[in-house]
């Protein structure tokens, strides 16, 4: 069953994915999570993986219907496998962007509307689905992908205005129509994400919809955080069957994260079984997490800058939350606490005890120029093409192994492909920018022998029309398109 980080309830998984948040505005948990043997998963591959794992977490599905459901939602990635391990000295790259616009929020957001649906047949919910979703740049389109043609669904993304990648932006365009709706709001990611958890909390609005049922594709929704668990024990079993580590050994995990979601799959694995010995958070300029983990103390009230690694540009990492469920002991009172600090003064203070229960994460950022450098530094020693997240990781990953003499084998988790980032890209390359974004991805694809990804082909040389909406504006703006949807 599942709970809210706020107050204790008990919801089934298919009611915690149809509602996306809890109503009390906490987000949904699983109260006790299960455990697995590594041992067990040796000979699958990551289709069964993904079943064996969502399967326990899920406890109102069938088996068959999970099946179903990710054979579909893995049909869409360009590899047999869904994601790929690159290993190279003592690290290896985890490739988590073939899907089908080339992020690691495709693994999740390809299942997502396909858990939706059955969630609702179980739960006899004919109500029309409308997703709302703030977006740092690639959860956006991934969602629009995702459930722009679902039937009895709508969705509304909205994203920070000129603070995300031109072919973010055009990817998240390219999947509109009279059902999914963009707008790029005046402000920063934050406010977005603001924006969409005061629409949740407007209890009123949402019981006065009746026929429809509004909630959330970002990781707030459970059912968004739960597939990437998978790639966390896939990347482990492969080096095992690749004999570059025993069963039984720890490695580590290097995670470029804004908002907490990816890191904290990789918690969850690490609660379920899978031998870790750090997880490194591995943050951009706005180091909000970074100090976190380095002080005990979450403080927002810093200018957010916008930066070569749009994605991270956070300084309200959401699912941070579900960390502090876990570390007050399941206490959602000491949680709520906390919140309510953190939006009433912008921050709050672990006591000692919850200090100690974060000893598996370890932390560092990385600024523009570094990022920069170690995209040429990652492309000159192994000829690898990475992008701005993934060169922040590794800019972490090193400082730690430097700082630390750790010499535990290291996963670090690519998270996006270098293409979506191209203008940064040729800055780290020391390449020649070119007059249009196509000329620009093929400077990058001739020098770097990498082909650009067919899914831009259409969309560089298309142009779209953003359309905008005032920080004043957003809230009437965004209720009414829901009631139209």
């Amino acid at each position: 069953m599942f709970t809210s980080t706020r107050k204790k309830i008990n919801v089934s998984s298919s009611k915690a994915i149809i509602d996306g948040i809890a109503k009390d505005g906490g987000l949904y948990v699983i109260d006790k999570i299960p455990k697995i043997k590594i041992e067990e998963l040796i000979d699958l591959d990551y289709k069964a993986l993904a079943v064996k794992i969502l399967s326990l977490f899920l406890d109102d599905f069938s088996v068959q219907n999970i099946q179903k459901i990710v054979e579909e939602a893995y049909s869409k990635f360009d590899i047999e496998e869904v994601v790929e391990l690159k290993e190279f000295d003592n690290f290896s790259f985890l490739e988590l962007y073939h899907g089908p616009t080339l992020a690691f929020k495709d693994v999740a957001l390809t299942v997502l509307p396909l858990l939706m649906n059955e969630a609702k047949a179980i739960n006899k919910d004919n109500s029309k689905t409308i997703i709302l979703t703030a977006t740092s740049g690639d959860t956006g389109s991934a969602a629009l992908s995702g459930f722009s043609k679902v039937e009895n669904s709508g969705i509304i993304v909205i994203y920070p205005n000129k603070g995300i990648s031109q072919i973010q932006e055009k990817q998240i365009l390219s999947f509109t129509n009279s059902q999914a709706k963009a707008f790029a709001l005046e402000g920063n990611f934050d406010d977005a994400q603001n924006l969409v958890k005061k629409i949740f909390s407007e209890e009123k609005f949402l019981t006065d919809l009746k026929d429809k049922n509004v909630s959330s594709a970002n990781s707030i929704n459970i059912g968004r955080l739960i597939p990437q668990i998978v790639y966390y024990f896939y990347s482990y079993i492969k080096l095992v069957n690749k004999k570059s580590i025993k069963l039984f050994d720890k490695i580590n995990f290097t995670v470029p994260t804004g908002n907490f979601g990816n890191i904290l799959a990789g918690y969850l694995a690490y609660q379920m079984g899978l031998p870790i010995n750090k997880l490194i958070c591995a943050s951009n300029i706005n180091n909000v997490l970074n100090d976190f983990f380095a002080t005990g103390v979450y403080d927002k009230n810093r200018e957010l800058k916008l930066s070569y690694s749009p994605s991270m540009d956070i300084l309200i990492s959401s699912n941070l939350e579900r960390l502090l469920y876990y570390i007050s002991n399941k206490n959602p009172n000491k949680v709520a606490n906390l919140m309510h600090e953190l939006s009433n003064k912008g921050k709050y203070k672990l006591s000692i005890m919850m200090r100690k229960r974060t000893k598996i994460f370890e932390s560092g950022f990385a600024d523009d120029s570094e990022t920069l450098e170690m995209i040429k530094e990652v492309f000159e020693k192994y000829k690898y093409l990475i992008d701005t997240h993934t060169a922040v990781a590794y800019k972490v990953y090193k400082d730690y192994q430097n700082n630390s003499k750790d010499k535990t084998k290291t996963v670090i988790l690519s998270t996006a492909s270098g293409f979506k980032f191209a203008d940064a890209v040729i800055k780290g390359l020391n390449l020649n920018k070119q007059d249009t974004l196509f000329g620009s991805l093929k400077v990058i694809s001739d020098y770097t022998n990498v082909v650009i990804p067919s899914s831009l082909d259409e969309i560089v040389t298309k142009e779209y029309k953003t359309q905008e909406i005032s920080s004043k504006q957003a809230l009437e703006t965004v209720k009414k398109m829901i009631g139209d949807l």
